[in-house]
């Protein structure tokens, strides 16, 4: 019995798999994620929308109206130039399409898994270092600032709402971040589709071997 031959993917599985990798550039498209913020003192809410390789204003000039509350209360201004994972995470996207469209092109089930675990160890990485630099722009705070109230730290929400003081701020992720999700969920189902039609296979082969 020759096993080897069932170890390369189904031309239908391949095509998704190529639809799949092609999706991760749509974070050069569209946002990863978005924060909006909304105070009493600006009737039209403030916002960033967190790119790729990028921070930009929801609204013009929304970066330099966080940043002048940002002073008053300690915390650094944004930069993204300031942000190590903007840096590296476009070639990181690009990296994740090539080694996916490879998987579709040699119908290789291992650069099928290879590209599984990378896609979900880069989501993962990619939500902890959000977090962290939330974190470090929340409570590493100026003990020289205007406003000064012990305890309170300004970090926002991951994914959700929290009320900050008088503004309430708003995290979400946005299509990029949508497109990596599904990209990873189409993987996800051609590996466990693979996996039965190959056990499928092998069964059949030595049903027959049996019977001949």
């Amino acid at each position: 019995m020759n096993i080897s031959k069932h170890k390369t993917i189904s031309k239908r599985n391949r095509v998704l798999i190529a639809i799949a990798s092609v999706l991760l550039l749509a974070v050069f498209l569209f946002p990863l994620w978005q924060i909006r913020m909304q105070a009493p003192q600006y009737p039209e809410e403030l916002g960033l929308n967190i790119w790729v390789n990028t921070i930009k204003s929801l609204h013009p000039h929304n970066i330099q109206s966080i940043n002048d509350l940002n002073h008053y209360i300690g915390m650094k201004p944004i930069d993204p130039h300031s942000v190590p994972a903007l840096k590296f995470l476009p070639y990181i996207m690009v990296g994740l399409c090539l080694l996916g469209l490879s998987a579709a092109i040699f119908a290789k089930r291992f650069l099928l898994t290879t590209w599984i675990v990378t896609a979900l160890g880069a989501a993962v990485g990619g939500l902890i270092d959000f977090h962290k630099w939330e974190y470090n722009y929340g409570h590493h705070l100026n003990p020289h600032a205007a406003i000064k109230i012990p305890g309170m730290s300004y970090q926002p929400p991951l994914i959700g709402s929290k009320q900050l003081l008088n503004i309430h701020a708003m995290s979400y992720p946005h299509i990029g971040v949508i497109a990596v999700g599904v990209s990873i969920i189409i993987g996800i189902y051609v590996w466990i589709n693979e996996y039965v039609q190959r056990n499928d296979k092998i069964r059949d082969l030595k049903s027959a071997q049996r019977i001949g």
